[in-house]
């Protein structure tokens, strides 16, 4: 998403922040400290890096992500939240809890053979 002009519905604007399941991974992954954008790859199997830079940048633009470049040979460059994207905890928090609350479907009977 690089529109960014957002819904002002909070629901509709958080969706939109936070479109598809890579975005909701990648601050997960945040969560636990800056990260290196090899380190978020490795952790995110599948995805790939356009879709990683993508997000990275989407969430730099609205200021949940700090990309900080240190001058060293060789570059290193570091991903972190911001207070913005360190507010996200509670939310991630909830839906897991709210996730681990749904029962796992029961299995479908064994089809009856005729003998």
């Amino acid at each position: 998403m690089s529109d960014p002009c957002l819904p002002e519905c909070g629901v509709a604007r958080f969706l939109a922040l936070l479109n598809g399941p890579w975005a909701t991974l990648i601050v997960r992954e945040l969560l636990r400290g800056p990260h290196r954008f090899t380190e978020l790859r490795d952790a995110l199997p599948g995805i790939s890096p356009h879709t990683l830079t993508s997000r990275l940048r989407q969430f730099e633009t609205h200021g949940i992500v700090i990309r900080t470049a240190y001058a060293e040979i060789p570059p290193r460059v570091e991903y972190q939240l911001t207070p913005l994207g360190e507010g996200l905890r509670d939310v991630l928090n909830a839906m897991g809890t709210w996730a681990e609350a749904v029962p796992d479907p029961e299995p479908d009977p064994e089809p009856e053979t005729i003998a």
